[in-house]
């Protein structure tokens, strides 16, 4: 598809929907009404057995691009759409979720003026279901605070982001290992991360809603330790290590209270070292105020659940507060 202008379009928004409902047309209605209009809309009807396939068929706007298949997962219903994208950047969408009309706009704007960033998300709202939660995603929006944050944690909504497509040939797009995703976002933005800065904007602009088929992305054991597994990565690189070793995994087995995977002898210096260490590298040997505290945050975090560790019965109350934590997991719908 061509633009106005004989040339492909500036963005590609990928969107994978797999049985959308009701919820399909008005967040895909969000992406046609943007204030910018030089953009392609990627999706990928991902084995959907509703009337997801003939309504994504109904539509008569030139700008979509539909592509019908077996369910491949939402990684590879991902990477297909990211292979079929022709603009240079790559804007992601969900199928419930709903975008500002000046998101794509002032996503652009920003990465044109930004050439040194390679992806951009935005805060959002949280709704469970079609009503304000009174809850936000306001997640913090400079480069070095978020790769800090991105040792352990996830600081993107995933339907808010914009990435470079020229990074996403360079790093790759997202895994399919069963080892390491889900999380398939957490996962890409962390790779991202080691070669580009990235941010977030500081508006929401994104609606983010929670709903119970979320739940299944949340997993127990398995989705811990593969947060463990990238989250002791990003500790390797942000320290000049090539590979994690001991120490890198028993800090994120200890923030993510992966008990089973923490040494018998954990070194509490060794770790409050290292992440020092990180969190001076990230910020080019002198960190910001804000950087500094979060440094001292989490040295401080793993002070306290070594401490914790070292007390009488502390197995039999890890593995009681596991238990609830699983059984809450399960009334309660997790991030997607």
């Amino acid at each position: 598809m061509m633009n106005s202008q004989g040339g492909y379009p500036t963005v590609s928004v990928v969107l994978s929907v797999k049985n959308g409902g009701r919820d399909l047309p008005q967040a895909l209605g969000t992406i046609l009404d943007q204030s910018f209009a030089d953009f392609e809309l990627i999706a990928i009807d991902n084995g959907s057995t509703d009337e997801t396939g003939p309504y994504l068929d109904s539509i008569t706007d030139p700008r979509v691009r539909v592509f019908h298949q077996t369910d491949a997962g939402l990684a590879g219903a991902l990477n297909r759409g990211i292979s079929l994208a022709r603009g240079r950047y790559v804007a992601r969408q969900d199928h419930d979720d709903l975008a500002d009309p000046s998101r794509i706009a002032k996503q652009v704007q920003f990465l044109e003026s930004h050439p040194e960033h390679a992806l951009i998300g935005t805060r959002a709202e949280i709704w469970v279901g079609d009503k304000p939660s009174g809850r936000f995603h306001d997640h913090p929006t400079e480069d070095e605070i978020l790769r800090f944050d991105l040792i352990f944690n996830n600081p993107f909504v995933h339907s808010s982001v914009m990435i470079r497509k020229s990074a996403l040939d360079r790093v790759g797009v997202y895994t399919t290992d069963p080892a390491r995703q889900p999380p398939e976002d957490y996962e890409l933005w962390s790779r991202i991360s080691r070669q580009y800065r990235v941010a977030n904007l500081p508006e929401r602009l994104t609606i983010y809603r929670e709903v119970p088929s979320s739940m299944s992305r949340a997993g127990a054991q398995p989705f811990l330790q593969k947060l463990v597994t990238i989250s002791s990565e990003n500790l390797a690189y942000a320290t000049g290590v090539a590979e994690p070793e001991q120490v890198h995994v028993d800090i994120a087995a200890l923030v993510h209270g992966a008990e089973a995977l923490v040494s018998p002898k954990p070194d509490v210096e060794g770790m409050c070292a290292v992440l020092a260490e990180a969190g001076h590298r990230i910020g080019g040997g002198q960190p910001k105020p804000e950087l500094a505290q979060r440094i001292l945050h989490a040295q401080a975090q793993i002070r306290h659940r070594f401490m914790l560790r070292q007390q009488p019965g502390y197995g039999l109350v890890w593995r009681a507060a596991r238990n609830i934590r699983d059984h809450l997991r399960r009334l309660i719908p997790a991030a997607r």
